[in-house]
């Protein structure tokens, strides 16, 4: 057995009124996961409670703590978020007292990830309406993780699985603001972050990005919509020759997801939200993991949301969760192994033969 120490995963509770915990639970419940490596799990002792009982879960051994300096390896542990907090579970039922419970532990484990107390954060989903308080504004876990930990690097949404990756340009927009804020930049931008995140977060040394029309038809030259033309292929171009990104499109998406053209890249970057994730849920749904890539953090969460109308029945399918805990491990090692091979690399030396058959060293140095 290896003394290493094992990664410390941070699951939130989201919303408490959804199948959030339901989920967390399950994959808790299988002692293999604390073998993998040591979770905590952030939210209200009283709702975690709730949830036990009622997915008759008594059996499952949480170690009760109040800061994250305490997890003990082995176990799973469960840090108290909300100890002042009189939180009523009212089961697919949106409010707000679920959704400041869901933001006091989102905000308590961003603290922990920020101060080096865990090493990866799993986040479970939240009602993007009632989370809303005077600390969150913003339209998504995305948004405020970036806000919060970014330091000025821009986040970039990646939804991963087994067969496809897909990144947006745009994110939680509504559809009548997606056209002004496809722009050059924007693409270029994203198109960077996800190149290298193929890279460092995936492993891939020579990622293959295929990227997406706006209009349909990719514009039919114009006949559809001028993006294709004026935007997004000067920018694919661009990138390709300037930053060296093997990039191609803009593929129309309907014929591009339909002909299964995906199996061919790496990754994909879509246009906006709907455009990718309806492709991608309907491929990888029960294993899609949405990945916030550009940031110094690692943060994944399950690809589906709060599930209202399942809540409470113990149906909810925890492959998601799983497999987001999963992924979550698996990029902060990839992370680890392609910043350490890329420490003090040796100096390049670059030779030629002068017109005696010497060598001579032309770097200067």
């Amino acid at each position: 057995m290896s003394n290493e120490k094992k990664i410390r995963v941070g699951i939130t509770q989201g919303d408490t009124n959804g199948i959030g915990i339901e989920v967390a639970l399950k994959v808790l419940s299988n002692p293999a996961i604390c073998e993998l490596c040591t979770p905590l799990l952030y939210g209200a002792g009283k709702v975690i409670a709730y949830h036990r009982k009622a997915l008759e879960m008594a059996s499952l051994q949480m170690t009760h703590i109040d800061s994250a300096d305490k997890a003990r390896e082995g176990m799973a542990n469960l840090v108290e978020c909300c100890p002042n907090e009189e939180i009523k579970v009212e089961l697919g039922r949106s409010d707000k007292q679920a959704g400041r419970a869901a933001f006091m532990a989102l905000e308590a484990a961003v603290a922990d990830l920020k101060s080096g107390l865990i090493d990866v954060l799993v986040t479970a989903p939240i009602n993007k309406e009632s989370i809303q308080c005077e600390e969150f504004q913003f339209p998504g876990h995305t948004e405020y993780l970036e806000s919060a930990t970014g330091d000025g690097d821009k986040a970039l949404m990646v939804l991963t699985g087994e067969q496809l990756r897909v990144a947006l340009v745009t994110t939680h927009l509504p559809l009548a603001q997606v056209p002004q804020a496809i722009t050059a930049e924007a693409i270029r931008e994203k198109l960077r972050i996800f190149d290298r995140s193929l890279r460092r977060d995936f492993g891939i040394d020579q990622p293959r990005i295929a990227v997406l029309a706006l209009n349909p038809h990719a514009g039919e030259n114009g006949l559809l919509g001028n993006e294709e033309v004026q935007v997004i292929a000067p920018a694919i171009a661009a990138a390709a020759d300037e930053e060296h990104i093997m990039c191609f499109g803009p593929f129309p998406a309907d014929g591009f997801f339909g002909a299964n053209q995906y199996r061919h890249f790496d990754g994909v970057l879509a246009m906006y939200h709907d455009q990718g994730l309806a492709a991608f849920k309907t491929i990888e749904m029960e294993r899609g993991v949405n990945f916030t890539a550009g940031l110094s953090i690692v943060r994944t969460s399950p690809d589906h949301g709060t599930g209202y109308d399942i809540a409470g029945k113990g149906v909810a399918d925890e492959q998601s969760m799983r497999s987001a805990i999963y992924t979550a491990i698996d990029i902060y090692r990839h992370r680890a192994d392609y910043d350490e091979a890329r420490t003090n690399p040796l100096r390049r030396q670059f030779f030629d033969r002068g017109k005696d058959n010497v060598v001579l060293d032309l770097t200067g140095e």
